[in-house]
C-alpha cells in the first residue's frame, strides 16, 4: 500500500474525515499544472524545485491524464519547467542537477505518451515553444556535453546516458523524431566517444554508450543527406576505435552463459549486434581491430563490478546477463591473450544461430549473419582469416545430435580462423533443415562460404581443412529440399538455394586444383560425387521435370538443369568404369581406395565444360536490399530501450548518497 501512496505524492493516510497530506514537490507540481505563471507568487519557487527530490511518477502520470487541450493551457508553464531545467544543469549543486535531469525525463516522456498521435512537432512546441527550440536544444547539449566530459560524478554521467536515450527512443520510428534532429546539430558523438575511450567510465557506462551510438547512426539512414553520414561517423571512430572496440569486446562476451548444466543460453542482444554491425559495415578499418588481441580479454567474463553508482537496472534493451542469478561462463580457449573480438563473435554466434524459432533470435541470427557476409567480402579480413601464422582454437557450440558424437573440446586443433567460419557454416547447414525452413538463413550461409572459396581461388590459399564435412553437409542439404520439395515449395523458391549449392560444387570441381590443399582433396571431392551420385541424379529428375512444364518455376528449375552438366557429366563418365572394374576383378563392393584408384586413371578422358561466373558475386548492399530488416530492428531495438527506461525509475537512493551534503 506504501508504493501506492507514495505514487499519488502522499506521505500519510488520514482518517476519511482529513484529506491525506501531499508531498511539497507535488503541490509544487500542481502549480505548475494551473495556467498562473507559479513564481509570481513564490519568487524562489524554480530554485526550490530542484531541490526537492522528484516525483516522477505523479509528473508523469498527470502530463499523461490531460487532454491535448488541458496541455496546451499550461504549455508557458511547460515551456518555463523544461527551459529552467536546462538552466539547472548548469548549477554547481549536484543535486539541483540530478533532480532537472530527472524532470526532462518525466517531462520528454509524459508529454510524448501524450502526444503520440501527432507529429513530433507539437512535441517540440510543447516542451520549448517552436522560437525557442533551438537555443533550448544547444543548451540542453552543451550541458550535457559539459556533464559527460567532467571528471565527477558517474552517476551524473549514466543519468545524462539515460537523457539521451529517452529523448532518442520516445518514438516508435527514429526517424520521425524530430527532436533529434537538434540533438544531430549539437553533436553529442564526441562526448560519448570520450565515455568509451576512458576504461573505467567505459566499464561503468559502456552499454548505455554503445547502443545510443547504434542508435543514433540509425536517424535518418537511407536519406541522401542523412544527418550522421557514414563517413563523419566513421571518421569520429576511428580517433576512439580501441575504446569502442574493448566495449563492444567485454559486452559482446558478456552475453556468453551457461548454467551449471551447460545448457547453454544466450540472451540475445540485438543492440549490441547492431552497434557491431554498423563498426563492421561503415568502416571496414575496423576488421583490422576484429582481429587485434585486447589486453582486456580477460574481463569477456560477465563483469562484476561493485554495487553499483547507477540505478539499479541499466537502461538499455536488458543489459547482457542482467536477469541471470547465477551465471557459469562458457570457457574460453584455453590460452585467453591469443582471443579477440571475433573469436568472441563467433562463438557467440554459435549459440544465437541454433533456435531460430523466436522471433528475437531469429533477428539475431541474421545480423551475425550479415557481420560475417561483410567480413568474408572484404581483403583485409580474408587476408587476417586465412592466415597461417595466426592459428586458434575456437570452442564452438555444437547442437546434440542424436546421429552424432559429442566431440571432445579438449583435442580443438589450432587452424587460421577461416576454418572455424566454415565450421559454423556447416554447422548451421546440418542442424536447420526442418519444416520451418530458415531459407533467408540458408542463402546468406551458403553466400558466406562462396565468398570464402571467391577469396582462395583468387588468391591461391591452400587450406587444410576437413573439406568432406562441407560436402556432405551440402548434398543432405540437397537431399532435404527434395523430400520436402511440396511443403517448401509452397513458401519458397527452392530452386535460387539448389544453384548456389550445385555452384559450389561446380567451384569446387572448375577451380579445386588452385586452392584445394592436395591432389587427393581432388580425388576425394570426386569419389564423394561419384558416390552420392543418387541424389545429384534425383535432383536432375526433378529440375528436368519441372524445367519442362509450363509452371512458374520453369526458369529458376532450367537454371540447376544447365548447373548440374559438370557433376552430371563427372557421374555419367566415372559409373561405367567403376562398374566395369569391379566386373573384371570380381569384387561386389569396393573400397573407397579403390575407387580413386579407378578416378585417377580415367582423369585423362573426362571432358568438362568451362562454366562462366562461378568465382563472381554481388556485394553486400544495405540499402537497397536490407533497409526493411534494418528500419525493423531499430524499431524493436528502440521499443526495449524505451520500455526498460519507463518502467525502472530512476532511483534516487543512491545518487543521494554520492551527493550527501548539501552546501
Amino acid at each position: 500500500m506504501a508504493q501506492v501512496e507514495k505514487r499519488g505524492g502522499l506521505l500519510r493516510k488520514s482518517s476519511a474525515s482529513k484529506k491525506p497530506l501531499k508531498e511539497k514537490v507535488v503541490l509544487m507540481y500542481d502549480e505548475i499544472f494551473m495556467t498562473e505563471d507559479p513564481s509570481k507568487c513564490s519568487p524562489r519557487f524554480w530554485e526550490e524545485l530542484f531541490l526537492m527530490k522528484v516525483n516522477l511518477d505523479y509528473l508523469e502520470g498527470k502530463l499523461e491524464s490531460l487532454d491535448g487541450e488541458e496541455l496546451m493551457k499550461i504549455k508557458d508553464n511547460i515551456n518555463c519547467l523544461f527551459q529552467h531545467c536546462i538552466q539547472a544543469l548548469g548549477e554547481e549543486h549536484p543535486i539541483r542537477v540530478v533532480n532537472a535531469l530527472q524532470t526532462l525525463c518525466a517531462l520528454i516522456r509524459g508529454v510524448h505518451q501524450k502526444n503520440k498521435s501527432t507529429s513530433g512537432f507539437d512535441i517540440i512546441n510543447m516542451l520549448m515553444g517552436f522560437d525557442k527550440a533551438e537555443l533550448c536544444m544547444k543548451n540542453l547539449m552543451e550541458s550535457l556535453d559539459s556533464l559527460l566530459c567532467a571528471e565527477g560524478s558517474e552517476s551524473l554521467k549514466s543519468l545524462c546516458l539515460k537523457l539521451l536515450l529517452c529523448l532518442v527512443t520516445v518514438t516508435d520510428n527514429i526517424s520521425q523524431n524530430t527532436i533529434l534532429e537538434y540533438v544531430m546539430i549539437n553533436s553529442i558523438f564526441e562526448a560519448i566517444l570520450q565515455i568509451l575511450s576512458h576504461p573505467p567510465s567505459r566499464r561503468e557506462h559502456g552499454y548505455d554508450a554503445v547502443v545510443l551510438l547504434a542508435l543514433l547512426v540509425n536517424y535518418r539512414k537511407y536519406e541522401v543527406s542523412g544527418p550522421l553520414n557514414g563517413k563523419q561517423y566513421k571518421d569520429k571512430e576511428e580517433e576512439h576505435q580501441s575504446g569502442f572496440f574493448s566495449a563492444l569486446t567485454n559486452m559482446v562476451g558478456s552475453m556468453f552463459i551457461a548454467d551449471a548444466h551447460e545448457k547453454i543460453s544466450v540472451q540475445t542482444n540485438e543492440a549490441i549486434l547492431l552497434a557491431l554491425y554498423e563498426a563492421v559495415h561503415l568502416n571496414r578499418n575496423f576488421i583490422t581491430v576484429l582481429a587485434q588481441s585486447h589486453p582486456e580479454m580477460g574481463l569477456v567474463t560477465t563483469p562484476v563490478s561493485p554495487a553499483p553508482t547507477t540505478p539499479a537496472t541499466p537502461l538499455g534493451t536488458t543489459p547482457p546477463s542482467s536477469d541471470v542469478i547465477s551465471s557459469v561462463e562458457l570457457p574460453l580457449d584455453a590460452d585467453v591473450q591469443t582471443s579477440n573480438l571475433l573469436i568472441t563473435f563467433l562463438k557467440y554466434s554459435s549459440i544465437v544461430m541454433q533456435d531460430t524459432k523466436d522471433e528475437h533470435r531469429l533477428h539475431s541470427g541474421k545480423l551475425c549473419l550479415i557481420i560475417l557476409t561483410c567480413i568474408a567480402e572484404d581483403q583485409y579480413a580474408n587476408a587476417f582469416l586465412h592466415d597461417d601464422n595466426m592459428n586458434f582454437r575456437v570452442n564452438l557450440h555444437r547442437m546434440p545430435m542424436r546421429h552424432r558424437k559429442k566431440a571432445a573440446d579438449k583435442n580443438l586443433p589450432c587452424r587460421p580462423l577461416v576454418c572455424a567460419v566454415l565450421d559454423l557454416m556447416v554447422e548451421f547447414i546440418v542442424t536447420h533443415m526442418m519444416k520451418e525452413f530458415p531459407m533467408d538463413l540458408y542463402v546468406r550461409c551458403i553466400q558466406v562460404v562462396h565468398k570464402l572459396l571467391c577469396y582462395q581461388k583468387k588468391c591461391r590459399v591452400r587450406l587444410h581443412y576437413t573439406w568432406r564435412e562441407l560436402w556432405s553437409a551440402l548434398i543432405n542439404l540437397l537431399k532435404f529440399l527434395m523430400s520436402n520439395e511440396t511443403v517448401l515449395l509452397a513458401k519458397h523458391n527452392i530452386f535460387t538455394l539448389a544453384l548456389m549449392i550445385v555452384n559450389l560444387f561446380n567451384m569446387f570441381i572448375t577451380y579445386g586444383d588452385t586452392f584445394l590443399p592436395t591432389p587427393s582433396s581432388y580425388d576425394e571431392l570426386y569419389y564423394e560425387i561419384i558416390r552420392m551420385h543418387q541424389s545429384f541424379d534425383n535432383l536432375y529428375s526433378m529440375v528436368l521435370r519441372l524445367s519442362t512444364n509450363a509452371g512458374q518455376w520453369k526458369e529458376a528449375a532450367s537454371k540447376v538443369t544447365h548447373a548440374l552438366v559438370n557433376i552430371r557429366a563427372i557421374i555419367n563418365h566415372f559409373n561405367p568404369k567403376i562398374e566395369s572394374y569391379a566386373a573384371v576383378n570380381h569384387i561386389s563392393q569396393l573400397s573407397e581406395e579403390q575407387v580413386l584408384e579407378v578416378v585417377r586413371a580415367n582423369y585423362d578422358t573426362l571432358t568438362l565444360k568451362l562454366q562462366d561466373g562461378l568465382d563472381q558475386y554481388e556485394r553486400y548492399s544495405e540499402q537497397h536490399k536490407e533497409a526493411a530488416f534494418f528500419k525493423e530492428l531499430v524499431r524493436s531495438i528502440s521499443t526495449n530501450v524505451r520500455r526498460n527506461l519507463a518502467f525502472h525509475t530512476l532511483s534516487q537512493e543512491v545518487l543521494l548518497k554520492e551527493f550527501s551534503t548539501i552546501s
